[in-house]
């Protein structure tokens, strides 16, 4: 009986010695548990900011976006194959157009860091062409042309710039093909990067197109190459203007918007490319004009006149910066304390439809 005490003791013992052993272990465990959790948690601060030193250099890859919203009604997507080049684009055609009914064609070029998308979300434009009756066509930049996407409006040294916009008449023929467009009512507009293109394309092809508008963008001629346009952009000129060598009566109406604010295309460019298509139409400047609408920024308008009718108008926004002027709110590029730009635009090109119609006429 004993000897059982004896052997039952030594085996509490034994069980007690078992469990301060597990106990040490399970401490043991939870500390290696603790390292490794502080340890992935320090790899990954570091992972996150290896990441954002990367993507402030502008070397890491874009990140990876949500799923995008469908596109809205009459928003659908092309593409234009040409010998020059191929381009996706992506149209807007408002809703109830009668059968038969040709309607005018509105060309916008969105800027560097932009898709046809997000341009038109940032522009709202569609909402105009869905109340006024037009179509809008959004041509897009490839990545594999321009990685930041910039349309490539100086580059004529190379001819890319001539091509590119070659590409955009063949977009703009197609869409006239396949879609009740009035060949004899389209226009062109675009931001930065497009509005240089834009104004590039009315040169090379003035009888296309009845009304250009530049937004924040550069004269054609004063690059032809990475270089120049940097220059340019900041207001610094080696170049001066050129029209591709067309006569200045061929050029059609334009329209310059500008933000006095705008850090990314100097304002100089503004007035600098109004005088000098002003002066290649035989235009003279008016007095100029402040318009205020409500809370928006003030506005200081000129327009350049030949025989009465406007060839030139050019609007200041006072502090607007390189954004769209009257742009969505939440969108890059885009501030909606501006006069709406979008309506200015269409308003413009109206104008310039309505004029071609009348001279038709007589």
């Amino acid at each position: 009986m004993k000897a059982g005490t004896q052997a039952l003791a030594s085996g509490t013992k034994a069980l007690k010695a078992n469990s301060k052993a597990m106990a040490s272990g399970s401490k043991a465990l939870k500390g290696n548990a603790n390292t490794l959790s502080a340890s992935a948690k320090a790899v990954s601060a570091g992972a996150k900011a290896v990441s954002a030193g990367l993507e402030a250099a502008g070397l890491a890859p874009a990140p990876t976006r949500a799923r995008r919203a469908p596109l809205e009604p009459g928003f659908t997507k092309g593409v234009v194959i040409s010998p020059l080049g191929t381009r996706s684009y992506r149209l807007y055609k408002p809703p109830g157009l009668a059968p038969g009914e040709r309607v005018p064609l509105l060309v916008m070029l969105h800027g560097c860091l932009q898709t046809a998308e997000s341009f038109a979300r940032s522009t709202r434009m569609n909402r105009v062409a869905a109340r006024e009756g037009f179509i809008v066509l959004y041509p897009e930049q490839a990545r594999v042309a321009h990685q930041q996407r910039c349309w490539n409006w100086y580059d004529t040294r190379s001819g890319a710039a001539q091509r590119e916009a070659d590409v955009l008449l063949a977009a703009i023929d197609q869409v006239c093909l396949l879609e009740p467009v009035d060949p004899t009512r389209v226009a062109i507009a675009g931001f930065s990067a497009g509005a240089g293109m834009a104004a590039l394309f009315a040169c090379r092809h003035p009888n296309r197109v009845a009304a250009v508008a530049m937004h924040a963008g550069v004269a054609p001629g004063l690059a032809d190459s990475t270089a120049s346009a940097l220059a340019a952009m900041r207001g610094r000129y080696t170049l001066a203007p050129q029209f591709g060598g067309r006569a200045g009566a061929a050029l059609p109406p334009l329209l310059v918007i500008q933000g006095t604010a705008d850090h990314v295309v100097a304002p100089a460019n503004a007035r600098l490319a109004a005088d000098a298509w002003a002066a290649a139409t035989g235009a003279t400047a008016a007095a100029s004009r402040e318009v205020r609408r409500g809370q928006r920024y003030p506005t200081t308008v000129t327009d350049y006149r030949k025989r009465g009718r406007v060839a030139v108008t050019l609007c200041e926004v006072e502090g607007l910066g390189h954004d769209w002027s009257g742009g969505a709110s939440g969108t890059r590029f885009g501030d909606p304390a501006g006069p709406d730009g979008a309506r200015m635009i269409w308003a413009f090109a109206a104008r310039a439809f309505a004029r071609q119609a009348a001279s038709s006429v007589r």
